[in-house]
């Protein structure tokens, strides 16, 4: 924890603990290219080609024009005063659900798109759980002037059906995956399935900080400007202090990847990650290699990938990125999951105490705060950052249903 009182000082590593991996793609011992032989161009082609492009000051200077003007950043931090009241430590908001589209998705797929558009590409496929990456990716076509298709299981094609309809009202081509356990893992196999298939015209834009290198490092690196953002915004509003613990939702982990490469390497701030409880692969997992990387896995005996069960589709995933394994490896930051019901009473807390629905996702991270709040993990008194990586719109008729289910089994 920080000294409170006094500003902080950015603290020099010596060396960057989320910076290049090169050209392995390796962080520590996570990370890599494993994917087919057939494969193994497109991923040196996109390494070479965002490597050339985050270099190029004209392409970063046409993303963050877009992002400003179309995506709406710099999105605020906002203090909650109520729930700070309520819980006895002072609650931050990095308001990633007023961005365009809803989320946190429209960072990084604006920059796959320009990418995308650089490389030659005129077709984005993309896969999506809790349909935010899709139709952040069909916006993204749409801008432009791109073919979109997103896979999405079955699932989560039921219980995401708003967002089906925002994909094809932008143009794109849902296509639902039946195979599996038909969440996000299955939606993740057809994308690249289908990559592999038409890779000479297609980019695959990868939602989060999972798959083969450079997807990881690539992915984080659009979404640092989240960090960046919180981190500046924070010592204005706290008097040049950093918060003395960073929160955020982690499946894949885009979110919580480009908050903490914003405090990682220049605070001492504390930097926790929540999982769903049913898909906590750094609580129950082991190493193992899954969609073209090596990271924690929540597999049998036998090596067999396990099915994650979360309330949110969006953290239905049995893995998570390799960069967060070696964060939690080398103990920069610490990984607690939050079950199905705290979560849904997190959802309404933010939206009676503040007037804010958060999305399922993010109020995982939320149902920590409550929970940790005047315990060590978050003493009395602290300051805790919380991004809020989307809006909950989508997830309003969803957790009705629930609320209205347990109403009725308690009245019998």
């Amino acid at each position: 924890m920080t000294q409170r009182g006094a500003p902080d000082r950015e603290v020099p590593p010596a060396a960057p603990l989320m910076g290049d991996p090169g050209p392995t793609g390796r962080f520590g011992e996570f990370g890599g290219r494993f994917v087919p032989e057939s494969l193994v161009p497109a991923c040196l082609e996109l390494e070479a080609a965002f490597r050339d492009a985050w270099g190029d000051p004209s392409f970063r200077a046409e993303l963050d024009g877009i992002l400003h003007s179309f995506g709406g950043r710099p999105t605020p931090v906002t203090e909650c005063v109520r729930l700070s009241g309520e819980l006895g430590v002072r609650v931050l908001l990095k308001r990633e659900d007023l961005a365009h589209t809803g989320s946190h998705k429209i960072n990084n797929v604006v920059g796959q798109g320009l990418l995308a558009r650089r490389m030659g590409k005129h077709r984005l496929i993309a896969e999506t759980g809790a349909g935010q990456h899709g139709v952040a990716t069909a916006t993204a076509a749409a801008l432009f002037g791109m073919d979109c298709v997103v896979y999405m299981g079955e699932v989560d094609t039921r219980r995401q059906e708003l967002n089906v309809f925002r994909m094809e009202l932008l143009g794109a081509e849902v296509r639902p995956v039946s195979s599996g356990s038909r969440t996000l893992k299955d939606a993740v196999n057809e994308a690249l399935r289908d990559w592999v298939a038409s890779v000479g015209d297609t980019h695959y834009c990868l939602g989060s900080v999972m798959g083969p290198h450079p997807y990881p490092w690539m992915v984080r690196e659009l979404q640092r400007v989240v960090g960046d953002e919180a981190r500046e915004q924070c010592r204005t509003l706290l008097g040049g202090r950093d918060p003395d613990v960073v929160v955020a939702c982690a499946g894949g982990g885009s979110n919580a990847a480009g908050t903490f490469a914003g405090f990682a390497d220049r605070t001492a701030s504390a930097l926790v990650g929540v999982e769903a409880a049913g898909g906590a692969a750094l609580t129950v997992g082991v190493p193992g290699v899954l969609h073209g990387m090596r990271s924690i896995l929540m597999q049998d005996e036998e090596g067999q990938i396990l099915e994650a069960e979360s309330i949110s589709a969006g953290l239905d995933y049995p893995g998570i990125g390799p960069e967060h394994a070696h964060l939690a490896a080398i103990g920069r930051a610490r990984y607690e999951s939050a079950g199905d019901e705290e979560v849904v009473e997190a959802f309404g807390r933010l939206a009676r105490s503040e007037g804010i629905i958060p999305a399922l996702e993010s109020a995982h991270a939320l149902a920590w705060v409550l929970r940790a709040a005047g315990t060590p993990a978050l003493p009395t008194g602290s300051t805790v950052l919380v991004t809020l990586s989307g809006r909950g719109d989508k997830d309003v008729g969803q957790v009705r249903d629930i609320l209205r289910a347990t109403t009725s089994g308690s009245r019998r």
